[in-house]
């Protein structure tokens, strides 16, 4: 998930309670909710590396300890800076936040387990990517909840004040439960509807042909609105799904992709460190080769049907790996940008 759902969701833990056992554990939990997303640093590499390491030990049990330690050497820090010169009224329990860290830590892992992208949290033991699929990367109302269960019990606690209503201490640990609480039920919805999604898909042919695999990915704010992908023998098929009525492609924009050949070249692109990295991470890869005019001579495009949705033309999450006429690799790219010009192509979109 985005940024802003993991800080809301971390703040709401603490106000569900935690933060009544010691100091300091609001900023506590925000940071920890949010630091496995540091991987990102790992783009400070270059894309090709970042994209390796996305959601890698950051996002894993082993690592959950490690970012709750380095968040809690942060709060602690500052901390003590802050109080160089004074004596603070209350000194936290470090080792209390250093356990709630690791709920913020392991609150990340599972909001990136909704989504589409997945994590790969068993790993490095273990290093295979799993996904729920229910909700999309970015998510208004999960946004709108959470900001509710914090906002509202302060206004509430203002509207007390004027009245004249006594204080009787924290308040807002209502409005966090009834936050977290809500943002479950945005999850049993959304695990429902794309139940009826796959069970819609799975009850017809495509073109005549059996699939033999299928998944539906997630839309934001709207429930019954999905995105299908169906393999079956020859091609993939993409298509909207309305889980609500249920029907599969209602408005006839369905997209066929034919499987390519494969060929010394996209084998040899496919054992470079960016075909594997690739291939490991993605649902329904496709492959593209075009034959360039000039050195290199060859440029295979990975992408995956996950993101591919009906309505899009670009290639999101798309990588490139550059070959010589001796299939050496010369080349790897994230992205469609600086494109080698073009002499001849083999497309697996038909």
């Amino acid at each position: 998930m985005e940024p802003l759902t993991h800080f809301l969701t971390g703040a709401c833990i603490s106000r569900a309670g935690l933060n009544r056992k010691t100091a300091l554990a609001t900023v506590t939990l925000v940071l920890a909710a949010e630091a496995p997303d540091l991987d990102v640093l790992g783009y400070l590499h270059g894309p090709v590396y970042g994209f390796a390491h996305h959601r890698g030990i950051t996002h894993t049990l082993v690592g959950v300890p490690m970012m709750g330690a380095l968040t809690i050497l942060v709060v602690w820090g500052v901390y003590s800076l802050w109080h160089l010169r004074r004596k603070p009224d209350k000194r936290p329990r470090w080792g209390l936040l250093f356990g709630f860290a690791c709920i913020g830590g392991l609150s990340h892992i599972l909001l990136d387990f909704t989504n589409n992208y997945g994590v790969r949290p068993f790993s490095p033991f273990y290093p295979r990517w799993y996904s729920w699929d229910i909700v999309f990367i970015i998510e208004p109302v999960l946004w709108v909840i959470l900001i509710a269960g914090l906002v509202l019990p302060a206004l509430f606690g203002l509207i007390h004040a004027e009245i004249g209503v006594k204080n009787r201490g924290p308040r807002g640990q209502v409005g966090a439960i009834l936050a977290l609480a809500g943002m479950l039920a945005v999850w049993g919805v959304r695990d429902f509807e794309h139940r009826h999604a796959l069970a819609a898909m799975q009850a017809r042919l495509y073109d005549g042909a059996v699939p033999v695999r299928l998944s539906a990915y997630p839309y934001w704010v709207n429930p019954f609105k999905w995105m299908g992908v169906v393999e079956t023998k020859d091609f993939f098929q993409t298509m909207h799904v309305d889980s609500l009525t249920p029907d599969v492609d209602p408005d006839n924009e369905a997209r066929t992709y034919y499987k390519p050949e494969e060929t010394p070249v996209t084998l040899a692109a496919k054992k470079s460190y960016l075909g594997r990295v690739y291939l490991d991470w993605a649902h329904y890869p496709l492959t593209e080769t075009e034959k360039l005019e000039n050195p290199p001579d060859y440029m295979v495009l990975f992408f995956d049907l996950r993101f591919m949705y009906p309505e899009r033309r670009e290639r999101p999450l798309s990588s490139r790996v550059l070959l010589n006429c001796k299939l050496q690799v010369v080349g790897e790219y994230m992205g469609l940008r600086q494109q080698p010009s073009r002499h001849d192509s083999s497309s697996g979109d038909k």
